[in-house]
């Protein structure tokens, strides 16, 4: 096989036929060059001799030349049947001159990146939320699953997808929803989306309009705020118990309101569960207001305390409820697959707004997703996390009881992959977690989930990334840190 010469490359081989340089001069000093400066980096293959010859428009004896002065003085080094590259050190003193005549960068102060709303930092550090057991995900399965359907794809799925989704995964994930979460939906009514973000953002574009007021759960998904001011429209907060939302509180608004965002089956931030008179009670409230329920499934796969719960969809008799999932918090984050189940009065706007999204979401993920759910590999998966996760809970537990219970106080672990809790120390949040970061922890501040005025300063704290041997240790660690 030819190898050719970089383009990169021959900006530096800048070959002058008129100057009084010799060819092989000019050759080695814009090579040289290229090393020094990084442009070629250590352990890089280098062109033959032949090809940059033939790049270059020059005959072969004064690249072989520059290519022996080279070699010669530890620049580059030839490997028997694989070609020439790029020494791994190359002279020191070579460097050592380049940074002298380099003149000294000024200092700046390193700029403090801005924290997104709500969204935990630091990578996978014990107490990240919404991370879900990387360790345990069946990675060989999925490899086999992705390598067969890579080596088979068809041209049309090379080709610009359908903005609905692949045909295949949305009837699986229309009959899993109808098993596993009692959604009254087809496969006609499922729009595959890059996550549940992208979900919120089709709801808010389509929904909401400049002005409109859009009632939230206080204190509630950040997320979900940013995706309906991003809209133009206007939270609303209404408070939530150990029921969930406060329906009467929302009956009891002055203000015409468009839509209104639920977390039903566990609540985010707190973990409560709607209650069933609250579902009716809300069911009825959209359909008495002919307003829109937003209901985010965000990972009711996972409770401890009782089977997981229906969806709110399932009872909906009206079409009022837009249903939004995500396989992120199930499967792995980097997936970037979730879905929406819309009502057929809106399909044909959410469709258009779904393509105007980012036009369709992986294909090649989404065919291997779909033979994933087909052959009963993400059922068997959801069983036996189900477990994993029941005994990380219990290890988060035990280390909270152990080192922090005087400290802070648990709010909720009958579900998800976190555990709200409160702090009684009279700390502020955001204090504290700038401690935990300095201490190789992470987590998110409870405050930063409130839209109003009041908030309560606590945690939250993702356990499912890690096992207990991890968490037991995390906890200690945060208990020091929280009696600093």
């Amino acid at each position: 096989m030819r190898t050719t010469a970089s383009p990169h490359l021959l900006t530096h081989l800048p070959i002058e036929r008129s100057s009084k340089t010799p060819l092989h001069r000019q050759i080695y000093d814009g090579l040289r060059k290229a090393i020094l400066e990084g442009m070629l980096r250590p352990g890089q293959r280098v062109a033959s001799t032949r090809a940059l010859a033939a790049e270059l428009g020059v005959s072969r004896l004064p690249v072989l030349t520059a290519y022996e002065q080279l070699l010669h003085e530890g620049y580059i080094e030839g490997r028997p049947g694989s070609g020439t590259f790029v020494c791994a050190a190359p002279p020191d003193r070579m460097l050592r001159a380049r940074d002298e005549q380099r003149p000294p960068r000024p200092k700046r102060r390193a700029a403090r990146r801005r924290v997104p709303l709500g969204r935990d930092e630091g990578g996978i550090r014990p107490f990240r939320v919404t991370l879900p057991a990387l360790d345990e995900f069946p990675h060989e399965l999925w490899a086999r699953l992705v390598a067969r359907h890579a080596r088979h794809i068809a041209p049309v799925h090379l080709a610009y997808g359908d903005p609905a989704g692949v045909g295949a995964l949305r009837a699986a994930v229309a009959e899993h929803l109808r098993t596993a979460r009692a959604v009254r939906c087809e496969a006609e009514q499922v729009l595959i989306v890059s996550g549940s973000q992208a979900a919120l953002r089709v709801c808010a574009s389509v929904l909401f309009r400049h002005g409109d007021r859009v009632a939230i759960e206080e204190p509630g998904y950040p997320g979900a705020h940013a995706a309906v001011r991003a809209s133009g429209a206007e939270l609303v907060p209404v408070p939530v118990d150990e029921e969930g939302i406060n329906v009467a509180a929302l009956a009891a608004l002055r203000t015409r309101i468009r839509a209104v965002y639920v977390t039903p089956s566990h609540q985010y931030p707190l973990g409560a569960s709607m209650s069933a008179a609250r579902r009716l009670a809300l069911l009825d409230w959209a359909t008495q207001r002919g307003a829109w329920i937003l209901e985010d499934d965000y990972d009711s796969e996972y409770r401890y305390v009782s089977r997981p719960l229906g969806a709110l969809q399932g009872i909906d008799t009206n079409d009022r409820v837009v249903y939004i999932g995500t396989f992120s918090k199930v499967l792995f984050p980097a997936l970037r697959v979730g879905y929406l189940v819309v009502p057929r009065s809106l399909w044909d706007s959410f469709l258009d707004a779904r393509d105007a999204l980012d036009v369709f979401s992986s294909t090649l993920y989404q065919l291997v997703l779909a033979e994933f759910l087909e052959e009963g590999h993400f059922a068997r998966h959801l069983r036996r996390m189900r477990g994993i996760y029941l005994r990380r809970r219990d290890a988060m537990l035990e280390g909270l009881a152990r080192h922090c219970a005087d400290v802070l106080t648990v709010v909720n672990a009958d579900a998800g992959l976190h555990l709200p809790t409160i702090l009684s120390t009279g700390q502020r949040d955001t204090a504290v977690l700038q401690r935990m970061t300095e201490r190789g922890l992470t987590g998110v501040v409870l405050s930063k989930c409130y839209v109003g005025p009041t908030s309560r300063n606590g945690l939250l704290l993702g356990f499912g990334g890690f096992d207990e041997r991890t968490l037991l240790t995390a906890t200690r660690t945060l208990g020091q840190v929280l009696r600093q």
